[in-house]
């Protein structure tokens, strides 16, 4: 099979989809790596890199696309590689389909295979190549809010530990999944006053008994969410429903409740996003304020840390990419449940009822 690694070109976008290591474990089972030129400098890997490890490196997205049985990438297909992607293409990536009905109907039309790396599913339930991203996510939601509660930030100008004498900040997590876990043990770190929510009591028993002492967990409901707003100097959105449109939990009118340069970092933007008020925004300009209330919903948060996110994502996903190019995708989907799980899109057909809901398809 021949695997395509175009550069990626969504915004501030710093990953790559392929190590050295995965290309020449592909090339020594017989398969040709397309790498595009420049493609992991992000990342701090050279084209030398990719060489020494046998991939072929061309020069140009159009090269990749026009030669590959399977593209690779980090990032959904940009509106300039909507055109490049033809009938029969097998694309393994995170899509966030639901997010987008463009991205859907553009997928849809291409009569490509679409396998998404957020909805490939363990025998234990578990995410395994979203796992990594979110781990990052949640970890960053922490460093970031912290910058954006500074005053020259437009922040209420809190430090999120306090110092002997003055309270330390109040921060909310929305969901207690692995975003919300790795967001409220870096937090705890910083000697917050830490609060998660989420609806699962099993999720919430074990949170408890791993996390410090200054994190508490609560029921997410209506009423806790309201009285944890008003108290909030910092919101970390973190819900997640695997392929589907993230439930919107903060409504614009629930903003008002706040207190002015109050700061809410949406990780469930890429989703949809579960605060009313976000939209997508980038790491170039990556923050705006509704309310008095600074939003930051950078959709792809971990490509600010491109070295250490692309090796967290090329370990998680390198099994995988070998199964599809060892057996090919009908075979795969056939012996493989998890891969099934992450088939989003068949040949032009949305298979997923999940995104098929959040459209009507």
């Amino acid at each position: 099979m021949i695997i395509g690694v175009p550069k990626e070109v969504k915004t501030d976008e710093y990953r790559i989809a392929m190590l050295p290591v995965g290309v020449e474990e592909l090339v020594s089972r017989g398969h040709r790596v397309l790498v595009e030129a420049g493609g992991g400098l992000g990342s701090g890997l050279s084209d030398h890199d990719y060489l020494q490890a046998g991939a072929e490196l061309v020069a140009s997205a159009d090269d990749v696309f026009v030669a590959a049985d399977l593209i690779m990438k980090v990032k959904e297909p940009q509106p300039s590689e909507w055109g490049k992607i033809r009938p029969g293409q097998l694309l393994f990536t995170y899509f966030h389909f639901a997010a987008s009905q463009a991205l859907t109907e553009a997928m849809v039309q291409s009569g490509a295979t679409c396998i998404a790396y957020e909805t490939l599913r363990d025998d234990n339930g578990r995410l395994p190549l979203l796992t990594p991203m979110s781990e990052v996510a949640g970890r960053m939601s922490i460093q970031q809010g912290a910058k954006y509660l500074e005053k020259p930030q437009m922040g209420r100008g809190i430090l999120l530990g306090g110092v002997p004498g003055v309270a330390p900040a109040h921060i909310t997590i929305l969901g207690g999944g692995v975003v919300g876990a790795n967001a409220a043990k870096i937090a705890a770190g910083f000697q917050a006053d830490v609060n998660i929510l989420d609806t699962n009591l099993d999720r919430l028993r074990y949170l408890d008994d791993v996390m410090p002492p200054n994190v508490n967990c609560l029921y997410s409901d209506r009423y806790n969410i309201l009285e944890q707003l008003r108290r909030a100097d910092l919101v970390i959105g973190s819900v997640l429903i695997p392929g589907a449109k993230a439930p919107q939990l903060v409504r614009a009118e629930d903003l008002r409740l706040m207190k002015p340069g109050s700061v809410v970092i949406d990780v469930a933007v890429d989703q949809g996003g579960c605060i009313e008020t976000s939209h997508p925004t980038t790491h170039s300009s990556p923050t705006f304020i509704v309310d008095e209330i600074v939003h930051y919903c950078v959709a792809n948060m971990p490509g600010a840390v491109g070295r250490t996110s692309t090796f967290a994502l090329c370990n998680a996903t390198l099994p995988w990419v070998i199964t599809l190019a060892e057996q090919g995708v009908e075979k795969a989907m056939t012996t493989s449940a998890p891969l099934r799980a992450a088939l989003n899109i068949q040949a032009g057909r949305v298979v997923n009822k999940a995104v098929a809901a959040a459209f009507g398809l």
